[in-house]
C-alpha cells in the first residue's frame, strides 16, 4: 500500500512536472512570439528609416547630378557659342579679305582696261601711220620698179643679153665654182684618207709578206715523162696498142705519143690521176716489164702511194699553219690541192700563203688569228673536187665545211672570199684581202691569151660607154686604162667624177686580179697655120 502510495505519489509528481513543462513551453512560446514581434517591428522601422534615408540621399544626389548636368550643359553651350562666334569672326575676316582682294582686282582690271583702251588708241594711230607709210612705200616701189625695168632694159641693151640669159650664166658660174670647191674638198679628203690608209695597209701587208716565204711551182694539165730512147715508145704502145689502152683505162689519163723525141705526154684534167699515171709510167719504164697485168698491178700500188702522199701533204699543211682539230677527211681533201693549179699557181701553196697573210694581218689588227688562218687555209678547198661535183669551188667548199661541222665563222669567210656574199666579220675581210694579195702579186698567176684579150677588150668597152669619152687605151697588161675625153663635152671638174664612175663600173662588171688604175686625160689643142 505504501508502495502504491508511493507509486501514486510518483505518478502525480510526474504529471505535475509534465504540466509544468507544458506551461513553461507555452509561456516560452508566448514570450518568443512577443519578442519576435517586437524585433520585427523594430527591424521594419529601421528598414523604413533606412529606406527613407536612402530615398532622401537619392533625391539629394539626383538634385546634385541635375545641377551638374545643367552646369555642364551650360558650359558646353558657352563653349559651342564661343566656337561659333570664333568661326563666324574668322569667316567674316576671310570674307573681308576676299572682298578686299576682289576690290583690288577690280581696281587693277579697271586700270588695265584703261591702259588697253589707251594702247588700242595708240595702235589705231600707228595703224593709220603705217597705212600712210605703206602708201608712200608703194608709190616709191612703183617708182623703183619702173626705174628697175628701165635699168634692166638699159643693162640688157648694154650687155647684149636678156635677163634669163644673164641669170643662166650667173647660175652656171656659181655651179662651176661650187663644183670646183667640192672637187677640191673631195680631193683633199680623199688624199688624206688614202695617205693614212695606204700607210697602215702598206705596213701590214709588208710585214705579212716579209714573214711569208713560200716556193711556187708551175703545173698545167699536161705532164711530160722522159724516155730513155724512142724504142720505149713502141713498148709503151704494146702489141696492137694493148699496153697504152690498159694504161689509159687504169689511170683515166690520155697518153700522147707523137714525133717528139724521147718524151711521152700525159694529158688529163684530174691532176691526181695525171700524177698517178706519171709515177706509174716512170716505174714501168725503170722496171722494163710493160704488159697489161703489170700495168694494173703498178697502178694500184702507185694509187696507194699517192693517197699516202696526199694525206701527208694535207697533214704537213695543217701542221705548218699550226691549226688543229680539222676533220681527217678535210685534211685528205686539202692534200689534193698539191696537184691542183689555178692560172699556173699551185693551189696548196696559195692556200698556205693566204693562211699566213690572213694570220699576220689579223694579229696586227687584233682579230682572231686562229679563225683567220683556218679560213685562209680552207678557202679554196672546193677546188680539190670541183671536177667531181657540180657548182663553183666556193659553194663546193662551203658544202664540204658544213658537212664536216666546221666553225661558222670559217664557213662565212670561205663563202665571202670571192664577194659572193657580203663579209660581216673582220676575219672574212682579211681572207678576202690575203687571197687577192697572193693571187695578184707579179708572177703568181698566168692567164690564157684568149682570156687576157677578152679582159682588155671588156676594159676598153666599159670606158668607151661613158658620155664624152673619145678613146680609151688599156696599158700595163690591163692594170691601167687611159681615157681620152672630148674637151668641149667634159670640163676639168667633171674629169674627177668621170674617173670615179668608170672605176665603180669596172668593179661591178669586170673580174681582174689586183687593181686597175683609171686615168682621165682632157687635152685642148689650138692649131693655126702661118701663111
Amino acid at each position: 500500500m505504501t508502495s502504491n502510495f508511493y507509486s501514486l505519489l510518483a505518478l502525480s509528481a510526474g504529471g505535475i512536472a509534465g504540466i509544468a513543462a507544458v506551461a513553461a513551453l507555452i509561456v516560452g512560446l508566448a514570450a518568443g512570439y512577443f519578442i519576435y514581434r517586437q524585433y520585427s517591428k523594430n527591424k521594419i522601422g529601421l528598414a523604413k528609416s533606412e529606406a527613407a534615408r536612402i530615398i532622401e540621399e537619392a533625391n539629394l544626389e539626383a538634385k546634385t547630378t541635375r545641377k551638374e548636368a545643367l552646369l555642364e550643359a551650360k558650359e558646353e553651350e558657352h563653349r559651342l557659342r564661343a566656337e561659333i562666334d570664333k568661326e563666324a569672326k574668322e569667316r567674316k575676316a576671310e570674307y573681308q579679305k576676299t572682298e578686299q582682294r576682289l576690290q583690288s582686282k577690280e581696281s587693277y582690271l579697271d586700270k588695265k582696261d584703261d591702259a588697253l583702251d589707251k594702247k588700242q588708241e595708240q595702235l589705231e594711230n600707228q595703224k593709220k601711220q603705217l597705212q600712210a607709210k605703206e602708201q608712200d612705200l608703194q608709190a616709191i616701189e612703183d617708182k623703183l620698179k619702173n626705174s628697175q625695168f628701165l635699168l634692166e632694159k638699159e643693162l640688157e641693151r648694154i650687155s647684149g643679153m636678156t635677163r634669163d640669159e644673164a641669170k643662166s650664166q650667173l647660175m652656171n658660174a656659181l655651179i662651176d665654182s661650187a663644183k670646183k670647191d667640192a672637187v677640191q674638198t673631195a680631193k683633199n679628203i680623199e688624199a688624206e684618207a688614202k695617205e693614212n690608209a695606204e700607210k697602215k695597209a702598206q705596213n701590214i701587208i709588208a710585214l705579212a709578206i716579209q714573214r711569208c716565204a713560200a716556193d711556187h711551182t708551175t703545173d698545167t694539165t699536161v705532164s711530160v715523162v722522159p724516155l730513155p730512147n724512142d724504142e720505149m715508145k713502141g713498148r709503151i704502145i704494146g702489141r696492137v696498142g694493148r699496153n697504152i689502152r690498159a694504161l689509159e683505162s687504169a689511170t683515166g689519163v690520155d697518153l700522147i705519143i707523137d714525133d717528139t723525141p724521147d718524151v711521152v705526154t700525159l694529158s688529163g684534167f684530174d691532176p691526181v690521176r695525171r700524177e698517178i699515171a706519171r709515177i706509174t709510167l716512170e716505174k714501168l719504164i725503170a722496171d722494163g716489164r710493160i704488159h697489161p697485168a703489170r700495168i694494173e698491178e703498178m697502178v694500184d700500188k702507185v694509187r696507194k702511194e699517192v693517197d699516202g702522199l696526199i694525206k701527208e701533204a694535207g697533214e704537213n699543211a695543217v701542221f705548218e699553219c699550226g691549226i688543229y682539230g680539222i676533220h681527217p677527211e678535210l685534211i685528205k681533201i686539202l692534200g689534193k690541192l698539191k696537184y691542183r693549179t689555178s692560172y699556173g699557181q699551185n693551189v696548196l701553196q696559195h692556200s698556205l700563203e693566204v693562211a699566213f697573210l690572213a694570220g699576220v694581218m689579223a694579229s696586227e689588227l687584233g682579230a682572231d688569228v686562229k679563225t683567220a688562218k683556218r679560213a685562209g687555209l680552207l678557202h679554196d678547198i672546193g677546188k680539190a673536187v670541183d671536177h667531181e661535183i657540180e657548182g663553183t669551188h666556193v659553194q663546193i667548199g662551203v658544202d664540204l665545211l658544213k658537212k664536216y661541222k666546221e666553225n661558222n665563222n670559217v664557213i662565212h669567210a670561205v663563202a665571202a672570199h670571192h664577194g659572193d656574199i657580203e663579209p660581216t666579220t673582220v676575219e672574212a675581210v682579211l681572207v678576202q684581202a690575203a687571197d687577192a694579195i697572193s693571187s695578184a702579186r707579179p708572177g703568181a698567176r698566168r692567164e690564157s691569151l684568149e682570156n687576157y684579150v677578152k679582159r682588155i677588150e671588156k676594159l676598153e668597152t666599159i670606158a668607151n660607154s661613158f658620155n664624152g669619152v673619145e678613146q680609151s687605151y688599156a696599158i700595163q697588161a690591163g692594170r691601167e686604162i687611159r681615157v681620152m675625153v672630148k674637151p668641149e663635152v667634159v670640163d676639168d671638174t667633171t674629169t674627177v667624177f668621170l674617173a670615179k664612175e668608170i672605176a665603180n663600173k669596172l668593179e661591178a662588171e669586170l673580174e681582174y686580179p689586183g687593181q686597175i688604175k683609171v686615168t682621165v686625160v682632157r687635152e685642148i689643142r689650138s692649131v693655126d697655120y702661118a701663111k
